[in-house]
C-alpha cells in the first residue's frame, strides 16, 4: 500500500506541525466541512488514519470541553486496513460545533466564517486530512480531494486560485465530485502550504531523479540512433566501394578518394569524425563526408550505366 503510506506520512507531518489553538481550529473546520455527514442530526467522520483520529478527538473534546464526547468505532477491512467511524452522539454538542465554526449543511466556505487568511493553510490542511490523498511520487504525480458537494469544490478551487495561484481541476467520478492536481510543482506547493515540507522535499528529490533519468535515457537513445544511422551509412558506403572495386578498380580513383575508400572499407565502425582524423593529413568531418559523397556519385553513375538499382538512402 505504498500510495496510502505516502498520504499517511503527509497527514502525520501536517498534524505534527499544528502547534496552536487557532491553527487546530482552522484545521478542524476544514475536516468538518468535508466529513461524511454534517448536520445537527448527525456528524460522521470516516478515516483510515489513526493519527487523524487522535487529532480530531482531542480537539473536538477541547472545543466542547467534554471528554469522551466523540464516539469512535473500528472496523477491519478485508485489505487489512482499519476504518474508523467518528460520531458526536449529543445533538446539542453538534449544534454548538456548527455554531462555533459558522458552518451549516451547505458546507460553503463563505468569507463571513472563514478563519483569518493566515490560517487558510491549516483550513486546506484540514480538508486534506478529511478527504485528500496523494500518490507515491515514484509512481505518478497526483493529489485529489473527494468533495461532498459541487459547491464546496468550487469554493475550494477559488480559495486555492485567489490566494495561492494554484489552479486545480475538477471531474465527476461515479457521482462523486473530485478536485485534483497533477502538476508536480503544484503538488509540491500544496504539500508545503499544508505544513508537510519534508514530504514536499521528498517529492522534489523524486522529481529531480526522474528528470535526471529521463535526460540520461534521451541521451542514450539519441546516441543509439546516431550509431545506427552511422552504421547504415557505413554499409551503403562499403557497398559503393565494393562496386567500384569490382568494375573500374579502386586504383582508378584519385588518391584522396582511394585513401578514404580503403580506410572506410577497413573500418566500418568509424564515424565521419574518426575517418577524417585517421587520414594523413587529417581532415574535418565535413571534408570526410564530401569525399565519401564523391565516391557515392561515382557508384551511382556505374549503377545507372549498368542498369543496377540505386541504393535507398533510408535503408
Amino acid at each position: 500500500m505504498e500510495e496510502l503510506s505516502f498520504s499517511y506520512k503527509v497527514k502525520s507531518e501536517i498534524i505534527d506541525r499544528i502547534n496552536s489553538r487557532q491553527k487546530a481550529d482552522a484545521c478542524i473546520m476544514g475536516m468538518l466541512c468535508c466529513c461524511n455527514n454534517l448536520s445537527d442530526e448527525e456528524i460522521l467522520f470516516l478515516t483510515e488514519n489513526k493519527t487523524t483520529v487522535d487529532f480530531f478527538v482531542h480537539n473536538i473534546e477541547r472545543i466542547l470541553e467534554c471528554e469522551g464526547c466523540v464516539s469512535v468505532c473500528e472496523a477491519d477491512r478485508k485489505n487489512g486496513v482499519t476504518l474508523y467511524s467518528l460520531e458526536i452522539p449529543d445533538k446539542q454538542q453538534r449544534i454548538y460545533l456548527l455554531d462555533y465554526f459558522g458552518i451549516d449543511e451547505s458546507r460553503r466556505l463563505t468569507e463571513d466564517y472563514l478563519p483569518k487568511p493566515k490560517f487558510y493553510s491549516q483550513l486546506i490542511a484540514g480538508i486534506f486530512l478529511a478527504c485528500g490523498s496523494v500518490n507515491n511520487p515514484e509512481k505518478k504525480y497526483h493529489m485529489e480531494f473527494v468533495m461532498p458537494t459541487l459547491d464546496l469544490c468550487n469554493d475550494f478551487g477559488l480559495l486555492l486560485i485567489d490566494n495561492y495561484g494554484i489552479i486545480p481541476k475538477h471531474m465527476e467520478r461515479k457521482n462523486v465530485q473530485i478536485v485534483y492536481i497533477k502538476e508536480s510543482e503544484n503538488i509540491i506547493d500544496m504539500l508545503t502550504l499544508m505544513g508537510a515540507p519534508m514530504a514536499s522535499m521528498e517529492l522534489m528529490n523524486v522529481k529531480m531523479m526522474k528528470d535526471m533519468r529521463n535526460k540520461i535515457n534521451r541521451a542514450v537513445n539519441c546516441d543509439n540512433a546516431n550509431i545506427e544511422k552511422s552504421l547504415k551509412a557505413s554499409e551503403r558506403q562499403i557497398a559503393d566501394i565494393e562496386l567500384i572495386d569490382s568494375t573500374m578498380g579502386l586504383n582508378a580513383l584519385p588518391d584522396n578518394l582511394k585513401e578514404i575508400a580503403q580506410l572506410r572499407y577497413d573500418n566500418p565502425d568509424y564515424n565521419l569524425k574518426d575517418l577524417g582524423a585517421a587520414l594523413d593529413p587529417p581532415i574535418s568531418r565535413s571534408g570526410a563526408n564530401h569525399r565519401l559523397q564523391k565516391i557515392a556519385d561515382i557508384a551511382a553513375s556505374i549503377r545507372k550505366e549498368k542498369g543496377i538499382p540505386q541504393q535507398d538512402p533510408e535503408k
